[in-house]
């Protein structure tokens, strides 16, 4: 692997970052071809001219004697080499968590100087992540690994961004803003106060490479915790270079830990680490084995059969079709806040609305990447679930179904075209169907279905009976029928009024599931001190005790 350098007086001035001169050394100095932390040019890796993914353990980065290659998922090209950690080599990772004492490494009470240095810190990333240059490389980044459209990926890197300015200057110490309350007498009071977990762990998934995990890994240092960062090691090169960039911002090395392996590994080392909580975003199954090997020390942001209802008012057709075909379809529907099932009232049946959603779903293409490959379900067994789909009495497919064709996309991958099939409501609601119609298949596909008037209770159903609870949208600007959906469900992150969606949650909101006590929310003030904090009451008693004060009966 190899680092671009303007030169040794570039190298020497970044030092010069922390202190003071970091705006006027990037900016001035910076060669147009190159950027500073970058070990890697995004559009120069390929099978001829692979790129390496190190591990970062108790402040250095590290290689490994095992390394795992990552194809390209476009042509199936050797391209990424991850230096894997093996089962044996686990003793510095764990050391270097039971390090972090339970009190964190900053805390209301301790420390408190470096909850002035992360906000520091994010000021300085947001700065560089806001400039062209540096957005273009981590969008280029996301496309090459996690192949979805430049400006769904430029969106990913945008909020990045716009969650690092949220968190500059004072706004980290404000997280940690405690409270008093008066007590019974002189000398009294109570005071309740966000405390660190200490040593901490992050598991992340591969649909949103820098987003996801760069959101929580901050929450976790913001509010003093150590973490150990793991992401799905098809895309964890993006996050290696973003580590870099917040190294070059005044991250202390020393900080946090990044490690690539595989699940058993990395399962071992949750093990044996015993971190004191454990972020994990991904499948339900995964989510379900951690809260059990873990005796319930985590927070899960697991997947969800995501639910749309289109109420009975119709109105801005185009626009609706246009917002459904972005909830099913962007990023090859690989969101876990993704369109998996549409409701739709029957006067929207005789609207224009699934003829539009047909006409946009077929404009998407692999050149650029509005359509693209499916990492984690392939392309046989998406076409077997249709299948099965479409033996169920009323269905038929809308549109797609069928693999997408003249492409490279190696076979380990899927390739489907965006994908609608139409189920009968009182037929999902059956026993027999229903579990094989609300499976989330990760990729360009939605159930639609159609309800007239007076089955709503029947649309209310089929959501109680989900077992996920993630995003949902509920299509009209009617108050009385938004009151009845909105009241009879629970969805943690839940869009309303005709230009509701499922996708595309910014960093101003909070998302995450609803539902469940384990679970986690991302990107705000309230979600980070839900996932990184738990609270520490401490009670003031220091007298005077009263005068003339006598030992009392016993009770």
């Amino acid at each position: 692997m190899f680092r671009f350098r303007c030169s040794s007086v570039i190298r020497a001035e970044a030092k010069r970052a922390a202190s003071g001169f970091f705006f006027a050394s990037l900016t001035s100095r910076r060669c147009t071809h190159s950027l500073l932390f970058a070990t890697i040019a995004a559009d120069e890796i390929s099978g001829s001219h692979p790129a390496e993914v190190h591990n970062l353990v108790q402040g250095s980065w590290n290689t490994s004697t095992e390394w795992n290659t990552i194809l390209d998922p476009l042509n199936g090209e050797p391209f990424i080499k991850v230096a894997e950690v093996p089962e044996e080599r686990l003793k510095p990772f764990v050391e270097s968590l039971s390090k972090c004492p339970k009190y964190g490494l900053h805390n209301p009470l301790r420390a408190q100087e470096r909850y002035l240095l992360y906000g520091d810190i994010s000021t300085k990333a947001a700065h560089l992540l806001g400039k062209p240059e540096v957005s273009n490389f981590f969008a280029r980044l996301i496309q090459r690994v996690s192949p979805k459209s430049y400006k769904q990926a430029l969106g990913e890197v945008f909020v990045t961004q716009k969650f690092l300015e949220n968190f500059c200057g004072d706004q980290v110490r404000f997280l940690a803003r405690s409270f008093a309350v008066p007590g019974n007498h002189l000398g009294q009071q109570s005071n309740g106060y966000r405390w660190p977990y200490g040593s901490v762990a992050i598991i992340t998934p591969f649909n949103f490479p820098l987003e996801i995990p760069l959101l929580q890994l901050m929450g976790a240092l913001y509010m003093g915790n150590k973490p150990v960062l793991k992401v799905d090691s098809k895309v964890c090169i993006v996050m290696e270079q973003m580590i870099r960039l917040l190294h070059e911002c005044g991250l202390p090395m020393e900080d946090m830990d990044f490690i690539n392996t595989d699940g058993i590994t990395m399962n071992k080392l949750l093990l044996e680490a015993k971190p004191r909580m454990t972020l994990f975003t991904g499948s339900s199954r995964v989510a379900e084995k951690l809260a059990g090997d873990l005796r319930g020390r985590v927070k899960l942001e697991d997947a969800g059969f995501d639910w749309k209802i289109l109420g009975p008012d119709v109105q801005e057709v185009d626009y609706v079709a246009w917002v459904c075909d972005q909830d099913a379809y962007a990023c090859s529907g690989q969101k876990c806040s993704a369109q998996s099932i549409l409701f739709m009232h029957e006067n929207w049946a005789s609207s224009s609305l699934v003829p539009q959603m047909k006409e946009l779903a077929e404009r998407r293409k692999l050149e650029d990447l509005t359509i693209g490959p499916v990492l984690t379900v392939t392309t046989d067994r998406m076409v077997e679930h249709i299948e099965k789909l479409l033996e169920i009495p009323g269905s038929k497919l809308f549109f797609g179904g069928q693999p997408l064709e003249n492409h490279s996309i190696p076979k380990i991958y899927g390739a489907l075209k965006p994908t609608a099939i139409f189920i009968p409501i009182d037929e999902i609601l059956k026993d027999k169907n229903y579990e094989l119609v609300t499976t989330e298949l990760f990729g360009p596909f939605q159930i639609i279905t159609q309800y007239k008037q007076d089955q709503l209770t029947l649309v209310l159903e089929a959501c109680e009976r989900m077992h996920a609870h993630l995003t949902a949208a509920v299509v009209s600007n009617d108050p009385l029928f938004l009151q009845e959906v909105l009241g009879k469900s629970i969805n943690g992150t839940t869009y309303a009024g005709i230009r509701a969606r499922t996708t595309g949650a910014p960093q101003n909101h909070w998302f995450g599931p609803a539902g469940d006590p384990r679970g986690a929310g991302i990107g705000t003030p309230e979600a980070i001190k839900l996932v990184w904090s738990c609270h520490r009451e401490i009670i003031y008693d220091i007298g005077p005790v009263p005068h003339q004060w006598k030992i009392p009966p016993s009770t």
